[in-house]
């Protein structure tokens, strides 16, 4: 099979780590571990996410020139780069001797008047105490939210992905038997001007739906979405919370998630399967394989008699009986 993996910023860096280029060598160590060994019964394309890093490179930007604010198309650019990077070279030394891989920088293009530009909900960068957020929102000028009770995080605006640029390459590559990595962090975010010259915007696109574009180009069998949750979760934090195994997109889409973290996920796999992939799934990065063959995890499809919302562990017995 064809797999479009998007892996999640926290499995590259965990909740509560140190940003260090240390931590960062040994979480994607252990995530190319995982992808290697799905990598030897399919065909795996590779994105990911940059919310960490990205929210980082901006705090560095803005302690060297306090007066210039970098903008985030070029910040995303520099995470594709090192995140790439990284990636490719721990790929390399986990796939067999002779194995290709090409990390290719990847512009996408979003409507310059997509109200996401209004109301920003993307959170990247490090959490921080109420006090701190606030003096360092009111220094940069950047929108801050409360992810958890007195905790703040930077929030910017996450248009949707209209067009993957460049995609040709990409495609060429592929059908030549690469294992490509692109896409990182949903892409570098550019909006087409009325003489079409293409320019970059304050923005970082979600990599979940850009993952998904990018599946349904490429023709993909299955959109891979790799995170620090074990599954998807009805009624989450709540008394009836419960893992789900396997849902049919229209279920799924029924049921109401976080705008800035799982939702993403879920309209990005609705949209997918409903555009003709076999299926889409949900997970840790270290169930992969039991993920895609459906032992832990999420999976979104049509092929099922019904909506199925059992548990993991119902799921699991019934593979077993």
């Amino acid at each position: 099979m064809r797999i479009v993996v998007a892996l999640g910023g926290n499995a590259l860096l965990k909740r509560g780590e140190p940003m260090t280029a240390e931590a960062q060598h040994t979480n994607v160590r252990v995530a190319a571990a995982a992808l290697a060994d799905l990598a030897r019964d399919h065909q795996i394309i590779v994105a990911h996410g940059n919310g960490p890093q990205v929210g980082l490179m901006a705090l560095q930007a803005a302690a060297y020139a306090t007066e210039t604010v970098w903008p985030l198309d070029i910040l995303g650019a520099e995470t594709e780069g090192m995140i790439g990077y990284l990636i490719e070279q721990e790929l390399m030394n986990a796939l067999p001797r002779g194995t290709d891989c090409a990390t290719l920088l990847t512009r996408v293009e979003v409507d310059p008047q997509d109200p996401a530009f209004d109301q920003p909900t993307k959170p990247i960068g490090p959490v921080y105490g109420p006090e701190e957020g606030r003096q360092i929102s009111t220094r940069n000028r950047w929108s801050m939210v409360e992810e958890s009770k007195g905790r703040l995080r930077r929030v910017v605006p996450s248009p949707l992905p209209v067009a993957i640029l460049g995609l040709k390459p990409i495609r060429l590559l592929v059908e030549a038997g690469v294992c490509v990595i692109c896409a990182g962090g949903g892409g570098i975010p550019v909006v087409r001007g009325a003489d079409g010259r293409m320019e970059g915007v304050e923005a970082v696109i979600d990599k979940d739906r850009t993952s998904a574009l990018l599946a349904e180009a490429l023709q993909a069998d299955v959109l891979l979405m790799l995170t620090d949750v074990e599954a998807v979760f009805r009624d989450w934090g709540g008394p009836d919370q419960s893992a789900i195994a396997s849902i049919t997109p229209d279920a799924l889409a029924a049921m109401s998630f976080a705008a800035g973290s799982m939702g993403p996920k879920i309209a990005a796999a609705c949209n997918f399967v409903r555009g003709g992939g076999t299926m889409a799934c949900i997970g840790r990065l270290q169930d992969v394989r039991d993920i895609v063959e459906g032992r832990a995890g999420t999976q979104v499809r049509l092929d099922l008699l019904a909506p199925d919302h059992r548990s993991v562990t119902e799921h699991r017995c019934a593979r077993l009986s």
